[in-house]
C-alpha cells in the first residue's frame, strides 16, 4: 500500500507553515526533515506525506487531476482541517459537506503551492 505521498514546493518554509498545522490536526508531527525536504507522519505508522524542493531543481508544478486525501475522524474533524487549511495559505476547493448518498463527507482545498488535497470520513 501507500507508504508516503510527497508533493513538490518552491516555498519549503511555506510548505512548512502549512503542513506542520495540518499534521498537527491529525495527530501527527515531522519525521524527516531536509534542507529540500520535510516528511510528516509516524514511523511504521500510516502513510505519511511530504513536501519537497524538486530533485531536478526546475519549479515545482500542480499535477493535474492529482489529489491528496487525507482521513478525518469525523465530521468535525473534516471542518477543522478546512479551516486550518484556509488560515495557513490554502485556497477553497469545495465547502465541507457530503458528497453522494453514501456516507462520504469532505472538504476540498488547495495548499499555498496549488496542490489539491481533501479531508474526508465515511459515516
Amino acid at each position: 500500500m501507500i507508504g508516503y505521498v510527497t508533493l513538490g514546493t518552491n516555498d519549503l518554509a511555506r510548505a512548512a507553515t502549512f503542513y506542520d498545522a495540518i499534521a498537527a490536526e491529525l495527530g501527527s508531527g515531522r519525521m524527516m526533515e531536509f534542507d529540500t525536504f520535510i516528511a510528516w507522519g509516524t514511523p511504521d505508522g500510516p502513510a505519511g506525506f511530504a513536501a519537497t524542493k524538486p530533485f531536478d531543481g526546475k519549479p515545482a508544478s500542480v499535477g493535474n487531476g492529482m489529489m491528496v486525501a487525507l482521513q478525518a475522524k469525523d465530521k468535525d474533524q473534516v471542518h477543522k482541517l478546512y479551516e486550518i487549511a484556509l488560515a495557513n495559505g490554502g485556497s477553497d476547493e469545495g465547502a465541507p459537506g457530503p458528497r453522494g448518498d453514501d456516507g462520504f463527507y469532505a472538504a476540498y482545498f488547495r495548499d499555498p503551492d496549488g496542490n489539491k488535497l481533501n479531508a474526508f470520513t465515511m459515516g
